[in-house]
């Protein structure tokens, strides 16, 4: 892998390069253009990526620890068998990703936008989901053990046989979500009569 010297780019249009196998780490980038960009294969390392257009990128097989990707548009992007450890990704779009093989563990992805996106069986236990947008979503059989899920989006969402045990559900609309089969907690359960309007004692 080519290490690179740590970057600081602001504004740089990257978009279609080819950036493959690259060593990223400590870089930063800021309000870059780099549209379908080809980065599989890449590494970061407390890299931070500040309102990018990363749409259509390619990511998989990267490797991402500790890196931030804040206010960034990943639509369209290819993270196959990409992994992302500990990752900041406050406020970015996910939208129509192709995640095959995608790994996560742990990490801050507040206000993310994942609408409609195919997260089926994924591992996202002790992932901070707060306030995402996740209408729609397939998150069949996903593992959200842990998971911070505090107001957010979960209307149309598929959430049938999902474990959400221990799972922080404060303000989110259950009752809008499909969750046959899905496993919660005593917590889960009331959180879950109280968005079908019950009063629980």
């Amino acid at each position: 892998m080519a290490a690179v010297e740590p970057l600081h780019l602001v504004g740089e249009d990257r978009c279609g390069e080819d950036l493959r196998d690259l060593d990223f780490t400590g870089a930063v980038f800021e309000r870059c253009e780099l549209r379908h960009a080809d980065l599989s294969g890449v590494r970061t390392s407390g890299a931070v990526f500040t309102a990018c257009d990363l749409a259509g990128v390619d990511l998989s097989a990267s490797v991402h620890d500790g890196t931030a990707f804040v206010n960034c548009r990943l639509e369209g992007a290819r993270l196959s068998t990409a992994r992302f450890v500990g990752c900041k990704l406050t406020g970015s779009e996910l939208t129509a990703t192709t995640l095959l093989g995608f790994e996560i563990d742990g990490g801050d992805w507040t206000y993310v936008n994942l609408r409609g996106t195919d997260l089926r069986r994924m591992r996202l236990a002790g992932l901070r989901l707060a306030h995402a947008d996740l209408g729609g979503a397939d998150l069949r059989g996903a593992d959200l053990t842990g998971a911070d899920l505090t107001g957010a989006n979960v209307h149309g969402t598929r959430l049938r046989d999902a474990e959400l045990t221990d799972a922080r559900l404060d303000g989110v609309a259950l009752a809008d979500a499909e969750l046959a089969g899905a496993v919660l907690d005593l917590g889960g359960a009331i959180r879950l009569a109280e968005s079908l309007g019950a009063v629980v004692r």
